[in-house]
């Protein structure tokens, strides 16, 4: 990894429907390069997928999210791993990540209302083995997610140029 790799990672980050062509043009590499280089990190699977930013809430889809925090008696051998494994198996976790601070894993999950999202952490979560304590936050409203602020944005007027 170099730091054209690491600055093709950044535009793909923000906009991963742009062609190779187009990545080409804001960098000083040739369209042949970015796709090879594309195609490298795909297969070290440092790009691991691409996907879209979608704001759920506009969609109106009507699910709510939650994060829910974990406090873990790590295993011997393991830490949190197999804990942390076997959590990314339900299909209501959107996200999961170890933490530093009062607890230890952070997990966002998603349900059709409140009373969903508190049956699965009070029915999965909170009687796995080494789950000492959980606290459950709900998501009101995401202005920003991975980067993607979900403000409207006024168009802007195109002011007359002229000499």
């Amino acid at each position: 990894m170099d730091e054209h790799d690491f600055q093709i990672l950044r535009i793909i980050e923000e906009n991963s429907r742009l062609s190779a062509e187009e990545i080409a043009t804001m960098t000083t590499l040739a369209t042949a390069e970015v796709r090879a280089r594309i195609r490298a990190l795909e297969e070290a699977r440092i790009i691991q997928r691409y996907a879209a930013a979608i704001d759920w809430e506009k969609a109106g889809n009507g699910e709510v999210a939650a994060i829910i925090e974990l406090k873990v008696s790590p295993e011997r051998d393991y830490g949190y791993d197999r804990i942390a494994e076997r959590l990314s198996r339900f299909s209501q976790v959107r996200t999961l990540r170890l933490i530093t601070g009062t607890y230890d894993l952070q997990l966002v999950v998603t349900g059709k209302n409140m009373q969903e999202v508190s049956r699965f952490v009070s029915e999965h979560v909170a009687p796995m083995d080494r789950i000492r304590e959980t606290a459950t936050h709900i998501i009101m409203k995401t202005y920003k997610e991975n980067g993607n602020a979900f403000f409207e944005q006024p168009e802007t007027e195109r002011l007359p140029f002229s000499f």
